[in-house]
């Protein structure tokens, strides 16, 4: 015990803390811990009145009841994937024509020579949408599937442009928006974290501030997940600790805190890992069981690509995605290339290759069968990086960031499938047929869950702040 808590107690209260005592309370609190866990051994733990996470109403009708952000990190080349631009085949080796500007550059680079795409484009689905030959898989759910064009964002970089693809900012601080939606909307399972992030490989630029709470209270941040073995770092009490053990120490925390948190009312930190704590016990059974695929079948597995090392990993996540959405988890966020992987300065043919390789079939996977589940029509799957790719050249044969014009899609949820959204420039450079900003996304996301960010406010040193910031519109021809 620290001694700022020490200083602060009374007799009386100290009093409490002696061995007798403890010893008298917790022996008291077995019987109670036994009749709620017999009540609670097939329900969903039921909220505490001051839970920050207990389901609060929503603005609107929710056409999502959860979301799954599949985040291609380092940024997927639109000109190779969803965006044909013959223009680029007419100009390829030369200069950029004047007309588009002076390209800008992020890493100092790049030529100022036109790189066409080696890609092949075929039409699919009754809607005839062109999807390249990198995303064979995915092409066959493009009547699902609205596709943007137009996307653009202010970051030039990549943490800073991760950041604000996760919070609406360039700069770190900001609450993410999956801790939005939290904030606004609460937890549907009491029993599991509503946030949950995963990642197939080296750590996020950025680390845990994407997925953070930033001002608002911290309870609302997401939880990373592995994919193996515990879920959740030292989930698993020691083996020489009980149950009721275990409890009662909780118990004595929850008392002990609450009498130190009541006159501070503002310091939602404690608040926060109160709550972890009482979350963290009934996780020990609940997450364990989440990401557990052994009951899956081999053809559900298959389907995922799980049968194939290349496909394996991103796969299971996108499993374990489906099993989340199916225990009313909110906001899951599945990253691909986790540490700047789809970072293609040179090279784009060998490393594209292997990216789209690597999540096809898994993203595939779980587009059919959250569909043959009946879940995808309550599911908004989106799917998209930091930012694009320059029509131009940079060492070569790689190509510089973009933050200009890119694309992302949406599926699921109330989205109108099967249809193309805005545009680039005739060279994929800039949107210029109606733009999508990262915030345009970010309100539409919200929307669809519920919620108007307009309403969602947050009360941070004298201003009411929302998730985004001072602008943002629904993408109307989305939904």
């Amino acid at each position: 015990m620290n001694n700022r808590y020490e200083n602060e107690l009374s007799s009386q209260e100290q009093a409490l803390l002696c061995r007798r005592n403890f010893l008298l309370q917790a022996s008291g609190g077995l019987g109670a811990l036994a009749l709620s866990s017999i009540l609670n051994e097939n329900t969903v733990a039921s909220p505490r009145a001051d839970d920050p996470l207990a389901p609060k109403k929503s603005h609107h009708a929710a056409k999502a009841k959860s979301v799954i952000f599949l985040f291609m990190e380092g940024g997927p080349s639109h000109l190779d994937t969803f965006d044909p631009k013959p223009k680029l085949l007419e100009l390829a080796g030369k200069p950029m024509p004047e007309s588009f500007g002076r390209p800008i550059t992020a890493m100092g680079t790049a030529s100022n020579n036109i790189i066409p795409s080696q890609r092949t484009f075929k039409r699919f689905g009754q809607s005839g949408i062109p999807v390249s030959d990198w995303l064979p898989h995915t092409a066959e759910h493009v009547d699902d599937m609205a596709i943007i064009r137009s996307c653009w964002a202010d970051g030039l970089n990549h943490v800073g442009s991760v950041c604000q693809m996760n919070t609406g900012s360039i700069l770190a601080g900001r609450p993410s928006l999956g801790a939005w939606a939290m904030y606004g909307l609460g937890s549907a399972n009491q029993n599991l974290p509503s946030f949950v992030v995963m990642a197939d490989g080296a750590e996020v630029l950025g680390g845990t501030k994407n997925w953070s709470a930033g001002f608002l209270p911290a309870i609302y941040q997401g939880t990373q997940f592995r994919t193996d073995g515990s879920p959740i770092f030292y989930l698993k009490p020691p083996d020489t600790v009980s149950e009721q053990q275990q409890r009662n120490k909780l118990d004595l925390l929850v008392e002990l805190n609450q009498r130190f948190s009541a006159p501070r009312p503002e310091d939602t930190e404690l608040l926060a890992r109160l709550n972890s704590y009482e979350l963290a016990y009934r996780m020990q059974s609940a997450a364990p069981e989440a990401v557990d695929l052994n009951k899956e079948t081999e053809a559900t597995k298959k389907l995922y690509g799980m049968d194939n090392p290349a496909t394996q990993k991103y796969g299971t996540m996108c499993l374990i995605a489906r099993r989340l959405v199916e225990r009313n988890v909110r906001f899951i966020q599945l990253y691909s290339g986790s540490g700047s992987a789809w970072d293609a300065h040179s090279n784009i043919e060998a490393n594209h290759t292997k990216m789209c390789l690597s999540q096809d079939k898994p993203v595939a996977g779980l587009l059919a069968d959250l569909k043959a589940r009946g879940l995808l029509e309550s599911t908004l799957v989106v799917w998209g990086g930091e930012f694009g790719r320059t029509p131009f050249a940079e060492k070569g044969d790689g190509r510089d960031h973009n933050p200009w014009g890119f694309t992302m899609w949406m599926a699921g949820a109330g989205i109108k499938g099967g249809q193309i959204v805005g545009a680039t420039d005739e060279i994929g450079l800039k949107a210029i047929e109606k733009r999508a900003h990262v915030h345009d996304i970010h309100a539409t996301i919200l929307h669809l869950l519920g919620l108007n960010h307009l309403q969602t406010l947050y009360l941070h040193n004298g201003r009411m702040e929302r998730p985004t910031m001072t602008d943002g519109e629904l993408i109307r021809e989305l939904v």
